[in-house]
């Protein structure tokens, strides 16, 4: 057989990937009276939650005959493989069932690995676009012995010692390589393999929470890090919020609207400057605030406020938010008007309101309409504004 050429270039990022999930095994360590992946976890089965975490890629279940209803109940999208003798020729088995499917990259993880993240397999699947493996590992931080009949024997330095986990991430055709040339191996994970046919494998960043079930002790941890995940989850607070804001015409030379001065053959008439934008873009973030409206903070019966420039009252209505641990996500103003054009000054807009709240101009839309010649806008009576904001508690 001829060795692959492990020094290749990688695939190209958009090469398909496979998730190989291994789920063939009978263990019972872990108690219960079944296979540890089948056991339930929070009210489901421990793959079921293994599945979810891959949820959008193609999958390749590996399973033992005796569970192939129940898996093609849980994952009807997923290919089934039967299973082997060891995880070896389990996994064998599914990447020889795949071959030829146009796949670039494979991700292979344990089916009692329920808990790993999505921010995880981003990292493995980013390593692969520069090493043909990568596999998530965390350092060893406990001291190392050795021992027998539950005596200390010996010492094992833990240096550059690493706790291994999945999913580890492979090329396709170059794990599959090493599994052919190994074809009874009892290798503990597919990095072994890989590592025997002179494969590069880069380690990424684990995580503690990816635990592999294996004894019962681990059930119980593994329903509080459930937990303490969603309650997170659900803690996470988030507003949404609306303006709204008219202002007549009087006599004038020019408008402010979103921060940006415009001429034009009339003005707006207000308190302040009558930036009827910035006004309704405020009222909405004080709404999601439950703060009441500009009127509320700022009262117009107040002559300090006569002229005032509205970047005053949009940065008071952000401060607010931020001292309560709101960050806010997105805003999206629209202008009712026939006169001025918006569109010409837009941009413009949306680069002065992303200085005023300390926002990336990406998170800031602003846009506008006609009311085609109806109502007091369409009579170029005055301008009307409508703004929606989203604020998140993380």
């Amino acid at each position: 057989m001829t060795d692959p050429d492990i020094s290749a270039s990688p695939p190209a990022p958009a090469a398909k990937t496979l998730v190989v999930i291994t789920a063939a095994g009978r263990g019972l360590r872990a108690g219960g009276g079944l296979p540890k992946q089948w056991r339930l976890l929070a009210g489901e089965p421990v793959l079921a939650h293994t599945l979810r975490a891959f949820a959008g890629f193609d999958l390749a279940l590996v399973i033992h005959p005796d569970d192939r209803a129940a898996a093609a109940a849980l994952a009807p999208s997923a290919h089934l493989v039967e299973g082997g003798a060891t995880r070896a020729e389990s996994v064998r088995n599914a990447l020889e069932a795949m071959a030829g499917r146009g796949y670039g990259r494979v991700l292979i993880q344990d089916g009692a690995r329920p808990l790993t993240s999505p921010a995880l397999i981003a990292r493995v699947c980013e390593a692969l676009e520069t090493a043909p493996a990568a596999a998530p590992a965390l350092t060893v931080s406990d001291a190392l012995w050795r021992g027998a009949a539950n005596r200390v024997t010996g010492l094992q330095p833990r240096d550059g010692l690493w706790r291994a986990q999945t999913p580890q991430g492979f090329h396709f055709d170059a794990i599959l390589d090493a599994h052919r040339a190994a074809p009874s191996s009892s290798a503990a994970d597919d990095v072994e393999l890989a590592l025997a046919l002179g494969m590069e494998v880069a380690i990424v960043a684990g995580e503690e929470d990816n635990l592999k079930l294996t004894f019962p002790p681990d059930f119980p941890r593994a329903e509080q890090i459930l937990a303490r995940l969603r309650g997170k989850e659900n803690a996470m607070d988030i507003r949404m919020g609306n303006g709204f804001d008219v202002h007549a015409f009087t006599t004038g030379d020019h408008v402010w609207l979103c921060g940006v001065r415009i001429a034009h053959d009339r003005a707006l008439l207000g308190h302040s400057d009558a930036d009827v934008g910035m006004h309704a873009l405020t009222d909405a973030i004080y709404g999601a605030l439950a703060m009441g409206d500009i009127g509320r903070h700022f009262p117009p019966s107040d002559p300090q406020w006569k002229g005032a420039g509205s970047h005053i009252f949009l940065r008071h209505a952000v401060a607010l938010a931020a001292e309560r641990g709101f960050a806010i996500s997105n805003c999206d103003v629209t202008l009712i008007c026939e006169r001025p054009k918006i569109g010409p000054h837009a941009i413009a807009m949306q680069a002065a309101l992303a200085a005023i709240m300390g926002l990336d101009a990406a998170r800031i839309s602003v846009k506008a309409t006609t009311s085609e010649r109806l109502g007091f806008t369409g009579r170029e009576e005055g301008i009307a504004a409508i703004a929606t904001t989203l604020l998140v508690k993380p």
